[in-house]
């Protein structure tokens, strides 16, 4: 009888997995096709990877949607968010501000966060600078698989945040999408445990 209760028990914690696994995944997907932009007070580039003072390819692709979004005239400020490792001179946040002012925005027009060492912390950071500043509402970009995540801390910041996923850049293997899918269910997954 107990034997059998396990088996019960254990029969519900799988099905109640797959089952949140299978909603965060669909939530994922939904904001990686979901573009929100629209007239807002900032718009803030969430930050990755920089190699000694120049942005990678996914930060650059990153930089150049907020960077057209600046230039519709959907905000008049950017912030750029993202520490650096310790060793290194660069921060994400300053590489990105960097770059945007050689691309021609205005330096009183951009923010730069260098602190947050990850997503969690960046969007701390962001409402904190949001506070400062009163800057009521945000559009949010980074990469789409990213912005569901980005939403919901942001939200609990008590942001009024608006995604937009920089477009896709070169196709990426099935493997390193569900990879990236994987990350962000899991990340999610431990944000929400830990919470409670």
């Amino acid at each position: 009888m107990r034997f059998r209760l396990f088996v019960v028990l254990c029969g519900f914690l799988i099905v109640g997995a797959v089952g949140w696994v299978l909603w965060v995944n669909r939530q994922i997907q939904h904001y990686a096709q979901l573009d929100e932009a629209r007239p807002a007070d900032a718009i803030a580039i969430f930050g990755a990877a920089e190699y000694d003072g120049r942005p990678s390819p996914v930060f650059r692709a990153r930089l150049d949607h907020g960077l057209a979004l600046y230039q519709q005239g959907i905000a008049p400020l950017v912030i750029t968010l993202g520490g650096g490792a310790d060793e290194d001179s660069h921060s994400e946040g300053g590489v990105g501000h960097d770059y945007l002012l050689a691309h021609g925005i205005p330096e009183s027009q951009i923010i730069a966060e260098t602190e947050s060492s990850n997503t969690k912390e960046s969007a701390e950071r962001l409402a904190l600078i949001a506070r400062a500043n009163h800057l009521q509402r945000i559009v949010v970009v980074s990469d789409g698989t990213h912005l569901f995540r980005i939403h919901a801390l942001c939200g609990e910041e008590g942001l009024d945040v608006y995604t937009s996923p920089r477009p896709a850049g070169k196709a990426i293997s099935r493997w390193e999408e569900i990879e990236r899918l994987w990350h962000e269910v899991a990340s999610y997954t431990a944000w929400r445990l830990h919470m409670h």
